[in-house]
């Protein structure tokens, strides 16, 4: 029937009001004939929690009725859906119509669309190990001699960090790290003292790979070794808690995240531009591994806890959407 409405039913299992509105349906089916697609939000644990204190509830168009409703409530409803269908199916618009046949019919995209709902924070993790992964193998294969593979990984990260072994974690090496003379760290070894490198050519410390008496850089900096860590760690606390962690709060946010990094960072930048003013104001700084990993972690962690549950809520809405649109196909199949 080209007319038909589809009327949307939200319950559980004994529910003595979703007993009575499927029966006021029921009632009305032959005044106001319509389709019928019940879904049971124990199936689903979004549309439990969603709809748990308010069913029943019944969809149908734009509208939405929550209990308590009786029948009247739902005939008017029912009308004024069935009326503005009526006019927009005589208006015949083409995008109109593209969108009635589209929610008709079940496409790999829309299964394609359901399994990434379903599966995005799998994906999400998976991504982050294998973007921190990988470059935590680069020194490994230059300590078993695969220079090749390893310089690929030195190279392909090279865009997306300054890399500077100054600022890098070292494995196989007496030390993990090698930080520059101007951070101050008693009792270690600086980098200039390691490979006999001037700490102030960026090219040179950029380059620098390691050998078998210091160790072998890791191909991300050690802030950005923290950053990643931090949002793989949150997002497999995430997915262990069922994706129920609430939003961080956007100033909680930037207090936490933003400030300590903004602070660390743009202060050793600032340092070290050598513009006279600046000198006066900001004396010459180098930040330490310890800072970094700190002010790192806590811009990872804010910020995964910031954006992660607003795309987990994104998600839901398509989850809830393609579980009702599925649903409506099997009825009419």
């Amino acid at each position: 029937m080209p007319n038909e409405l589809v009327v949307t039913l939200y319950s559980r299992k004994d529910c003595h009001l979703c007993e009575q509105a499927r029966a006021d349906l029921e009632s009305i089916q032959q005044e106001l004939p319509h389709r019928l697609v019940e879904i049971d939000i124990e199936t689903d644990p979004d549309l439990l929690k969603k709809f748990l204190v308010e069913i029943p509830v019944v969809e149908v168009g734009p509208y939405r009725k929550k209990a308590p409703f009786n029948r009247t409530d739902l005939l008017v409803s029912l009308s004024a859906a069935r009326d503005r269908k009526v006019q927009l199916d005589q208006l015949a618009d083409p995008n109109y119509l593209k969108r009635v046949q589209k929610g008709q019919n079940i496409s790999t995209g829309d299964r394609l669309s359901l399994w990434v709902a379903n599966n995005y924070m799998l994906l999400v993790n998976l991504i982050f190990a294998l973007y921190l992964g990988l470059p935590f193998l680069a020194p490994v294969l230059m300590k078993s001699g695969a220079t090749l593979p390893a310089r690929i990984i030195y190279t392909a990260y090279s865009p997306l960090c300054h890399e500077l072994g100054f600022r890098s974690f070292f494995l196989f090496g007496p030390q993990t790290y090698y930080p520059r003379a101007a951070a101050g760290i008693d009792g270690v070894e600086t980098f200039g003292q390691a490979t006999g490198l001037d700490e102030n050519d960026l090219l040179a410390a950029r380059s620098y790979l390691g050998n078998e008496q210091v160790g072998y850089k890791v191909a991300l900096c050690e802030r950005d070794v923290a950053i990643y860590g931090a949002i793989l760690l949150f997002g497999i606390l995430f997915s262990i808690t069922r994706r129920r962690i609430k939003p961080l709060h956007w100033m909680i946010w930037l207090v936490i995240a933003i400030g300590p990094i903004g602070l660390d960072g743009f202060s050793q930048l600032f340092s070290q531009l050598n513009i006279p003013f600046l000198s006066q104001l900001l004396p010459y700084r180098e930040s330490t591994p310890l800072l970094r990993l700190v002010t790192g972690a806590l811009f990872g962690l804010g910020t995964a806890w910031f954006g992660i549950p607003y795309i987990e809520d994104s998600m839901r809405e398509t989850r809830e959407l393609l579980a009702k649109k599925f649903a409506i196909s099997e009825i009419k199949n």
